[in-house]
């Protein structure tokens, strides 16, 4: 029996089921995952290994056979990438929803409650209502949003009950169970990793067909740097004006990055 350390230091048994899931909801073919999965366990298991260990063997497996899913296997760490700053999450996150359908999407808006003013970080307008969303974002693996996150959105947008019909928390992270229990018992509406389950943020963004340029596995990091402090967010605003990548210096390989981009931001994956 091989343990594996998970983020938090703890050690489990290996699970093979795990990492077929995760290759799975990037809608890894089944062949393809056999492939990695065989790979891992020949060459790349040994006790005590890390959970980010065989994250890295099984992306840099799959970014050889095949760039789009190899760039929605690192979803996650892709919208950690976009830190430091929960900017570009929102930035990101307002893509998402128009992409989904909603309407007068606008960050940063400011609000006046009963009883004190709020900065809230997304509202739209979906089906004759005004949807209103608080975004934590965590740039670091294994961080989760808690019970005073909760808390505190509940406490806000009690305050804007009046101007608000829908009070969302999301998060690019999981809940602790105190904060889904809390959210459950209050009717807050929360949307984190895998939470609800099977429909979490990973599977908004795959429907939406919209993904962080740091997703792309066929630029440099500091490519992307240029691309983020350029207020350039989504692989689909590269779709739509390949000039952006000459406007930021990238001139090299735009053929395979335009690609990447194109399956990336295609048709989204059946079952997700």
């Amino acid at each position: 029996m091989v343990l594996v350390t998970k983020i938090d230091g703890t050690k489990e048994p290996y699970d093979p089921r795990k990492l077929n899931n995760s290759l799975k909801r990037a809608g890894v073919p089944h062949d393809i995952r056999d492939k990695i999965l065989r790979f891992v366990e020949r060459r790349v298991l040994y006790d005590g290994i890390t959970t980010q260990e065989i994250y890295e063997a099984a992306f840099d497996k799959l970014r050889r056979i095949k760039n789009p899913f190899a760039a929605r296997y690192s979803l996650k760490r892709a919208i950690l990438d976009l830190g430091p700053s929960g900017f570009p999450f929102e930035r990101f996150m307002a893509g998402v929803f128009r992409n989904i359908g909603y309407r007068k999407v606008r960050t940063g808006v400011a609000m006046q409650g009963k009883c004190a003013p709020h900065e809230v970080d997304l509202v739209a307008h979906y089906r004759g209502k005004r949807v209103a969303a608080e975004l934590k974002f965590h740039n670091a693996l294994g961080v989760k949003t808690d019970l005073k996150d909760a808390l505190y959105v509940k406490a806000r947008f009690d305050d804007l009950n009046s101007l608000v019909d829908e009070p969302w928390l999301i998060t690019n992270t999981r809940f602790t169970r105190n904060a889904i229990r809390y959210g459950q018992c209050a009717k807050l509406n929360m949307m984190g990793w895998d939470y609800p389950y099977n429909n979490g943020i990973e599977t908004l963004i795959d429907k939406a067909g919209v993904h962080p340029i740091t997703a792309l596995t066929t630029i440099s990091e500091s490519q992307k740097r240029k691309l983020l402090d350029a207020d350039i967010v989504l692989c689909k605003e590269i779709k739509g004006n390949p000039q952006i990548l000459r406007y930021v210096g990238i001139f090299k390989n735009t053929d395979k990055i335009l690609e990447e981009i194109d399956g990336l931001c295609g048709k989204s994956i059946d079952g997700l």
